[in-house]
């Protein structure tokens, strides 16, 4: 491993990452960077655990869905066991899947079938809901030295970072498109029934309720419909607004 030529690179991915416009594209640069810079490494994703729940993110081969998705249909596998570890441990690193039939016999022999050899897992995040991982495969058996180790290591640091920042920005974004879309849906609302800001907001949260439609969706209908939508049997959103004027 050429340190020196791999800091170069390590670093200008930091950059790039700086660079994405989107949290997706933020997410695939990770994952590029990984195959581009681990030896060894054939494939990447992150894979978010939710409960027993697992997501693939930004996967660079379909190897990655079919071992993230095995992982879920049996609940085992070495990122369920990262994410359940008392021990917090951060990084697992699998020689040779072929040889963990006794830590997880239902998942290392179809895994195997599918045709990953090696495996590598550095946490990105936890908390008491959710557990992302950066995964790194190979096809084949002992592909992952403590050279690929180390530099995985050095890379999850960064594209945890990277994860973390994207993701709130995203989750800015869509927070500030939900009251955007929320306080347009009430201003038709008002103006098409002579509501109050507070009535106009109480219809949409009813309707919510009533049809089990999140709000911001509800509030897309009412923009694209310039009204509420068809009300389902049962109590009329506008009952009960003794000062509404039809």
């Amino acid at each position: 491993m050429d340190w020196g030529q791999f800091g170069q690179k390590l670093a200008a991915m930091a950059r790039d990452l700086l660079a994405q416009d989107s949290f997706d594209a933020t997410l695939r640069r990770i994952t590029e960077s990984a195959v581009e810079l681990v030896e060894g490494c054939d494939a990447a994703g992150i894979l978010v655990l939710h409960d027993h729940e697992v997501e693939t993110l930004a996967p660079t081969d379909p190897l990655v869905v079919d071992s993230d998705r095995l992982q879920a249909e049996l609940g085992q596998g070495p990122c369920f066991d990262t994410a359940h570890s008392a021990q917090g441990e951060r990084v697992f690193r699998i020689a040779d899947l072929t040889e963990e039939g006794s830590r997880w016999p239902l998942f290392a022999p179809r895994a195997f079938e599918l045709g990953v050899g090696s495996m590598m897992g550095f946490l990105l995040f936890t908390d008491a809901e959710e557990f992302g991982a950066l995964n790194f495969y190979s096809r084949k058996t002992g592909s992952f030295t403590d050279d690929s180790e180390q530099a995985g290591l050095l890379l999850a640091s960064h594209a945890a970072i990277a994860f973390s920042s994207a993701r709130t920005h995203a989750q800015m974004e869509h927070a500030i498109g939900t009251r955007h879309a929320i306080g347009e849906a009430m201003g038709i609302l008002m103006g098409r029934h002579d509501l109050t800001e507070e009535q106009a907001f109480d219809v949409l949260r009813r309707y919510s309720q009533e049809t089990n439609v999140k709000l911001r969706e509800v509030a897309r209908q009412v923009c694209d419909s310039c009204g509420v939508p068809r009300i389902p049997p049962g109590e009329h959103p506008f009952h009960d607004h003794g000062d509404h004027r039809s």
